[in-house]
């Protein structure tokens, strides 16, 4: 019930408040539906696929309008995701606490805001950007908030691997909003976030298989075993490895990218490798952190690569 408010011909009290603290704490509500952390790494990624479209600095409103596009895209998705798995999200102790289960927010709120952000999205990204950006944005916005959410997460271990395409795509909008077309140099970013989301995913369901189990989600560990799950973070991290020396093999990027997915590589598979032949409980969710901050210094390694032209691939 809404806390009374002193009548118009009445004198304040000493602490009295106009505001109500629920209608100026709201926004926080609503900032935590679209998953501010994860839309960061999404953004960031998006940014990355724009600049290194570019031999110099990529056009204004590729760089400004198409990202805030991409990036209100990415909110709307975590917004429907809220609402799609609000059920699941009580029922798991690293969910329970978001806005829907708490009661914070209504379904119908945070499906209009949703869809704010969704409108918000597909107008800047199709009347100031290009069409081809929209349509793949609204493409991985419906695989994520749909399919992945609704029918993949609930339907096979595989969720995370066939899903996640749609969480690989935002570099490749980003290439799109400077060129107006794919190439293979996006879609090797594309293939770089493909191959990092299963051993990314995996190792944070390893550490929340009594959750996803409680909810039914078919996540692997819960199927198939924790030792299989760790066979296939190793096995996928391998695979990652041979991904990301790719740019440096087709002559994308040069040696000073090189040396750091040497050294992120090398961390990455002894993280896995830990995890592989080790029980300790809290290695998973070190794999799980180092796994963001791996992805992060990738990508800023392509970024400085692209802008130092002294660091060139051996590749001819």
């Amino acid at each position: 019930m809404p806390a009374m408010r002193p009548q118009r011909n009445s004198l304040p009290l000493a602490g009295d408040s106009e505001l109500d603290p629920a209608a100026t704490l709201a926004w926080r509500h609503y900032f935590a539906l679209t998953k501010p952390r994860v839309v960061a790494l999404i953004v960031f990624t998006a940014i990355v696929g724009t600049l290194l479209a570019s031999p110099g600095l990529p056009p204004f409103r590729a760089m400004v309008w198409g990202n805030l596009g991409i990036a209100l895209a990415a909110a709307c998705a975590a917004a429907l995701n809220h609402v799609l798995d609000r059920r699941i999200d009580a029922q798991m102790a690293r969910t329970r606490g978001r806005p829907l289960p708490r009661g914070k927010l209504t379904e119908r709120q945070a499906l209009t805001f949703a869809a704010v952000l969704g409108f918000l999205s597909m107008a800047i990204l199709g009347l100031l950007v290009n069409p081809l950006t929209a349509a793949l944005t609204f493409v991985s916005l419906i695989g994520y908030a749909v399919i992945y959410t609704v029918w993949l997460k609930r339907a096979t271990s595989q969720n995370i691997v066939i899903g996640g395409a749609a969480g690989a795509a935002p570099p490749v909008l980003g290439w799109t909003a400077v060129t107006g077309h794919v190439d293979a140099n996006a879609l090797l970013l594309f293939l770089i976030i493909f191959a990092w989301t299963p051993p990314h995913f995996w190792a944070l369901a390893i550490a929340r298989r009594d959750d996803y189990a409680r909810a039914g989600i078919p996540m692997l560990p819960v199927t198939h075993g924790v030792e299989y799950t760790r066979l296939h973070v190793l096995l996928y991290t391998i695979l990652l490895v041979a991904v990301t020396l790719m740019p440096f093999l087709t002559g994308m990027s040069g040696l000073l990218y090189l040396a750091a997915a040497l050294v992120l590589n090398t961390m990455f598979l002894y993280y896995a490798l830990i995890l592989k032949i080790k029980a300790r409980q809290d290695l998973p969710m070190r794999v799980f952190r180092f796994s963001v901050t791996y992805l992060m210094w990738l990508f800023a390694a392509l970024l400085i690569d692209h802008y130092l032209p002294t660091t060139q691939s051996l590749v001819p």
